[in-house]
């Protein structure tokens, strides 16, 4: 007979025999009994409550070979924002970033939780840095004359113009008219792509359009151009006119001037560059010129006694100040921004996949400006010579 100090030891010797022979001869039983894996399963989750803005999340994106501009993606967003958001970057990341690997830089008034951190940095392909805007750059000045500004409110909010009573509003339009380029994450880049949540992309890209900004000296790219609401924007133009008449020397030659005008410049047709998507120069804003301009918009204080918008400005901005040959017409980016959206079509639409409709592209509406853009950018016919 066995002692029961010896049976025990035959069990045991039995059943590491046992657990070898299964683990070598079953992959399932193996891993459900690796050590780590255990481990992982038996330890308490981690918080992500420690988080903070101002940090980046790593991915897993390797390619060092593919050549690459200093860009990225530059999304403001709140952190309620966070399910339109996700949809949104992931169609970039499906449609062109899982491919080419650009950073993404996300900006908010308010620190970024840890929740809106966690799942925007577990859906991208590469590196995610999280700022918080700096208060003098988001909110209303303390020179600005509240009364008048609240007047101008009150006028539009009766007009029942989109925004017209929001503060927070005109807040992201000066931001994004003066003062995103110059956010410290924004520092160390050249070119940025504009991301908004709830926009749909809708098309492969098998090239990259920061490197075809970069290789062409382009400036300002776009893919939808509407009419801006007049009764925002009563005093901008008369503005503009005398910031062009201080500073002559720092309008283009060759500028877009047939974009924004139907009588040289005399009055403005309100087109303009729907900026909720723009693929652009960070430089070209820093510059002297364009900071000469928004120093002379933010003086008269429009952004908030009326309702300037950051697209009407940045669209005056780069057809006045850059040569026309210097803006871009995304055709090949199917986007949507409710309720307009530019749609390839053609040999364009079958290239890209696109899986939007090309009946319902904006292009030709009665409110688009394409082809107000597509004349403005035909070379100019001389003036007839009347002289014999």
């Amino acid at each position: 007979m066995l002692s029961p100090a010896r049976y025990l030891l035959v069990v045991l010797i039995s059943l590491i025999g046992v657990h070898f022979i299964l683990t070598v001869t079953h992959e399932q039983y193996g891993n459900a009994v690796n050590f780590s894996h255990l481990k992982d399963k038996l330890s308490c989750s981690t918080s992500h409550d420690t988080v903070q803005p101002e940090v980046f999340a790593e991915s897993e994106f390797k390619n060092t070979t593919q050549r690459k501009a200093n860009a990225a993606f530059v999304i403001l967003a709140r952190n309620s924002e966070l399910n339109d958001l996700l949809q949104s970057i992931k169609m970039m990341e499906d449609r062109f970033n899982r491919n080419f690997g650009y950073p993404y830089v996300f900006l908010n008034e308010q620190p970024f939780t840890s929740d809106f951190i966690k799942y925007t940095s577990d859906i991208i392909s590469t590196k995610a840095e999280y700022g918080v805007i700096p208060p003098e750059h988001w909110y209303q000045p303390e020179w600005i004359d509240e009364e008048r500004a609240a007047k101008g409110r009150m006028a539009l909010q009766q007009k029942q113009i989109i925004y017209g009573e929001s503060v927070s509003y005109r807040n992201m339009c000066r931001f994004n008219s003066g003062f995103f380029f110059r956010h410290p994450l924004m520092l160390k880049y050249d070119f940025y792509w504009r991301i908004e949540p709830g926009v749909k992309f809708f098309c492969d890209l098998d090239y990259d359009p920061f490197l075809f900004m970069q290789d062409n000296k382009k400036v300002y790219g776009f893919t939808i151009s509407l009419y801006e609401f007049s009764e925002t924007i009563t005093t901008l133009w008369q503005t503009v006119k005398d910031f062009m008449q201080r500073y002559p020397d720092l309008v283009s030659e060759d500028n877009g001037m047939r974009f924004l005008s139907d009588d040289g410049g005399e009055t403005y047709n309100l087109c303009h560059f729907w900026s909720n998507f723009e693929i652009g120069d960070l430089n070209f804003w820093r510059s002297p010129a364009y900071m000469a301009f928004f120093e002379h918009l933010e003086k008269a204080g429009g952004f908030y006694y009326e309702r300037w918008g950051d697209a009407p400005v940045h669209s005056i901005a780069a057809a006045l100040l850059a040569r026309k040959d210097q803006l871009h017409f995304f055709n090949d980016i199917g986007y949507k921004h409710d309720p307009f959206m530019h749609c390839p079509s053609g040999a364009a639409h079958t290239k890209g996949k696109c899986w939007c409709d090309q009946k319902e592209s904006f292009d030709y509406d009665g409110y688009s400006c394409h082809v107000k853009y597509e004349k403005a950018m035909m070379p100019s016919t001389p003036a007839p010579d009347l002289s014999s």
